[in-house]
Protein backbone atom coordinates (compact mmCIF):
# COMPACT_ATOMS: atom_id res chain seq x y z
CA UNK A 1 0.00 0.00 0.00
CA UNK A 2 2.98 2.42 0.60
CA UNK A 3 4.78 1.31 -2.35
CA UNK A 4 0.96 2.50 -4.09
CA UNK A 5 1.22 5.58 -2.55
CA UNK A 6 4.70 6.85 -3.18
CA UNK A 7 4.21 5.93 -6.76
CA UNK A 8 1.25 7.76 -7.31
CA UNK A 9 2.59 10.60 -5.31
CA UNK A 10 6.12 10.59 -7.79
CA UNK A 11 3.47 10.33 -10.67
CA UNK A 12 1.77 13.52 -8.99
CA UNK A 13 4.94 15.44 -8.83
CA UNK A 14 6.54 14.07 -12.22
CA UNK A 15 3.33 15.39 -13.95
CA UNK A 16 3.74 18.71 -12.36
CA UNK A 17 7.74 19.05 -13.21
CA UNK A 18 6.47 18.10 -17.22
CA UNK A 19 3.45 20.59 -17.01
CA UNK A 20 4.20 23.90 -19.47
CA UNK A 21 3.95 27.03 -17.33
CA UNK A 22 1.51 29.93 -19.02
CA UNK A 23 3.08 33.01 -19.18
CA UNK A 24 1.21 36.31 -18.19
CA UNK A 25 -0.44 37.84 -21.00
CA UNK A 26 0.70 41.70 -21.52
CA UNK A 27 -3.45 42.31 -21.86
CA UNK A 28 -7.11 40.65 -21.43
CA UNK A 29 -7.49 37.14 -22.27
CA UNK A 30 -9.98 37.08 -25.03
CA UNK A 31 -10.93 33.48 -25.86
CA UNK A 32 -10.34 30.04 -24.48
CA UNK A 33 -11.49 30.81 -21.05
CA UNK A 34 -11.48 27.80 -19.56
CA UNK A 35 -8.06 26.60 -20.22
CA UNK A 36 -4.45 26.61 -18.00
CA UNK A 37 -3.84 30.00 -16.66
CA UNK A 38 -0.60 31.58 -15.06
CA UNK A 39 0.58 31.20 -11.94
CA UNK A 40 1.53 35.35 -11.71
CA UNK A 41 -1.04 38.55 -11.48
CA UNK A 42 1.24 41.53 -12.11
CA UNK A 43 0.33 43.95 -9.25
CA UNK A 44 -1.66 41.78 -7.59
CA UNK A 45 -1.30 39.01 -5.08
CA UNK A 46 -2.10 35.36 -5.81
CA UNK A 47 -3.76 33.21 -3.26
CA UNK A 48 -4.09 29.41 -2.98
CA UNK A 49 -7.03 27.67 -0.31
CA UNK A 50 -5.03 28.35 2.50
CA UNK A 51 -4.45 32.01 2.19
CA UNK A 52 -8.10 32.49 0.42
CA UNK A 53 -9.69 30.60 3.92
CA UNK A 54 -7.15 32.57 5.80
CA UNK A 55 -8.37 35.71 4.13
CA UNK A 56 -12.24 34.74 4.44
CA UNK A 57 -12.05 33.36 7.92
CA UNK A 58 -10.75 36.67 9.10
CA UNK A 59 -13.58 38.68 7.43
CA UNK A 60 -11.25 41.58 6.35
CA UNK A 61 -11.50 40.78 2.60
CA UNK A 62 -14.38 40.96 0.03
CA UNK A 63 -14.44 37.72 -1.76
CA UNK A 64 -15.78 38.42 -5.35
CA UNK A 65 -16.98 35.25 -7.97
CA UNK A 66 -16.84 36.32 -11.49
CA UNK A 67 -18.45 32.69 -13.13
CA UNK A 68 -20.13 33.77 -15.76
CA UNK A 69 -24.05 33.08 -16.07
CA UNK A 70 -25.45 31.62 -19.14
CA UNK A 71 -28.27 33.79 -21.03
CA UNK A 72 -31.58 32.41 -21.38
CA UNK A 73 -31.70 31.30 -24.65
CA UNK A 74 -33.31 33.26 -26.96
CA UNK A 75 -35.03 30.43 -28.81
CA UNK A 76 -37.00 29.27 -26.68
CA UNK A 77 -40.72 27.71 -26.70
CA UNK A 78 -43.10 30.08 -26.11
CA UNK A 79 -44.66 28.64 -21.79
CA UNK A 80 -40.75 27.06 -21.70
CA UNK A 81 -40.15 27.93 -17.63
CA UNK A 82 -35.96 28.56 -18.09
CA UNK A 83 -34.43 28.29 -14.70
CA UNK A 84 -31.02 29.66 -13.96
CA UNK A 85 -28.03 27.34 -13.03
CA UNK A 86 -27.54 27.89 -9.18
CA UNK A 87 -24.34 29.53 -8.11
CA UNK A 88 -22.56 27.27 -5.19
CA UNK A 89 -19.93 29.25 -3.59
CA UNK A 90 -17.63 31.01 -1.03
CA UNK A 91 -20.12 32.13 1.58
CA UNK A 92 -20.75 35.32 1.79
CA UNK A 93 -18.95 35.92 -1.87
CA UNK A 94 -20.58 38.82 -4.23
CA UNK A 95 -21.39 37.04 -7.14
CA UNK A 96 -20.64 39.13 -10.16
CA UNK A 97 -21.16 37.19 -13.32
CA UNK A 98 -19.63 37.98 -16.51
CA UNK A 99 -17.72 40.97 -15.89
CA UNK A 100 -14.66 38.77 -16.47
CA UNK A 101 -14.52 38.47 -20.14
CA UNK A 102 -11.39 40.50 -22.02
CA UNK A 103 -13.82 42.80 -23.43
CA UNK A 104 -16.98 44.33 -22.17
CA UNK A 105 -18.97 46.40 -22.73
CA UNK A 106 -19.44 49.72 -20.73
CA UNK A 107 -22.88 48.83 -18.86
CA UNK A 108 -21.02 45.35 -17.62
CA UNK A 109 -17.41 47.31 -16.58
CA UNK A 110 -20.42 50.28 -14.72
CA UNK A 111 -22.11 47.00 -12.85
CA UNK A 112 -18.53 45.64 -12.05
CA UNK A 113 -17.48 48.64 -10.75
CA UNK A 114 -20.91 49.30 -9.01
CA UNK A 115 -20.08 45.69 -7.33
CA UNK A 116 -16.70 46.35 -6.10
CA UNK A 117 -17.23 49.60 -4.60
CA UNK A 118 -20.03 48.10 -2.83
CA UNK A 119 -18.12 45.37 -1.72
CA UNK A 120 -14.78 47.66 -0.18
CA UNK A 121 -17.49 50.51 0.69
CA UNK A 122 -15.80 52.42 -1.77
CA UNK A 123 -12.03 52.23 -0.64
CA UNK A 124 -9.35 50.96 -3.38
CA UNK A 125 -7.20 49.61 -0.31
CA UNK A 126 -10.12 47.41 1.00
CA UNK A 127 -8.63 43.92 0.13
CA UNK A 128 -10.80 42.10 -2.63
CA UNK A 129 -10.31 38.17 -3.48
CA UNK A 130 -11.13 37.72 -7.59
CA UNK A 131 -12.11 34.04 -8.09
CA UNK A 132 -13.96 31.70 -10.58
CA UNK A 133 -13.26 28.08 -11.26
CA UNK A 134 -9.86 26.35 -11.54
CA UNK A 135 -8.30 26.98 -14.99
CA UNK A 136 -10.60 30.08 -15.70
CA UNK A 137 -9.74 32.84 -17.17
CA UNK A 138 -12.31 35.21 -16.12
CA UNK A 139 -11.20 35.91 -12.44
CA UNK A 140 -7.57 36.43 -13.82
CA UNK A 141 -9.07 39.25 -16.66
CA UNK A 142 -11.56 40.41 -13.54
CA UNK A 143 -8.17 41.15 -11.42
CA UNK A 144 -6.49 42.68 -13.67
CA UNK A 145 -9.42 44.61 -14.45
CA UNK A 146 -9.78 45.86 -10.94
CA UNK A 147 -5.99 46.21 -10.57
CA UNK A 148 -6.46 48.61 -13.70
CA UNK A 149 -8.79 50.75 -12.08
CA UNK A 150 -7.03 51.05 -8.73
CA UNK A 151 -7.42 48.66 -6.49
CA UNK A 152 -4.65 48.44 -4.50
CA UNK A 153 -5.31 44.90 -2.36
CA UNK A 154 -5.86 42.19 -5.30
CA UNK A 155 -5.82 38.40 -4.22
CA UNK A 156 -5.71 36.49 -7.11
CA UNK A 157 -7.68 32.79 -6.15
CA UNK A 158 -6.92 30.92 -9.41
CA UNK A 159 -8.15 26.95 -8.06
CA UNK A 160 -11.49 29.41 -7.42
CA UNK A 161 -14.17 27.32 -5.98
CA UNK A 162 -13.00 23.77 -7.45
CA UNK A 163 -9.61 24.09 -5.15
CA UNK A 164 -12.24 25.36 -2.15
CA UNK A 165 -14.38 22.51 -1.84
CA UNK A 166 -11.30 20.59 -2.96
CA UNK A 167 -10.15 21.34 0.98
CA UNK A 168 -13.62 20.27 2.07
CA UNK A 169 -14.73 24.29 3.30
CA UNK A 170 -17.61 25.37 3.26
CA UNK A 171 -19.99 26.47 0.31
CA UNK A 172 -23.61 28.04 -0.25
CA UNK A 173 -25.76 28.59 -3.32
CA UNK A 174 -25.34 32.34 -3.73
CA UNK A 175 -27.25 34.76 -6.41
CA UNK A 176 -25.96 37.30 -8.65
CA UNK A 177 -25.43 40.72 -7.61
CA UNK A 178 -28.40 43.21 -8.34
CA UNK A 179 -26.37 46.66 -8.13
CA UNK A 180 -27.21 49.34 -10.18
CA UNK A 181 -24.80 49.86 -12.59
CA UNK A 182 -23.03 53.64 -12.05
CA UNK A 183 -22.80 55.83 -14.98
CA UNK A 184 -19.59 56.38 -16.16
Amino acid sequence: MIKILLAAAFLTVAQHAGAQTVPEPSDYRMDHYRSPVPATLQGGTVVGPEEAHALWASGQAAFIDVMPQPPKPANLPEGTIWRDKPRISIPGAIWVPNVGYGAIADVTAAYFRDALNAATQGRADHPIVLFCLEDCWMSWNAARRALEWGYTSVYWFPEGTDGWGLWDYPLERIEPHHGQPQTQ
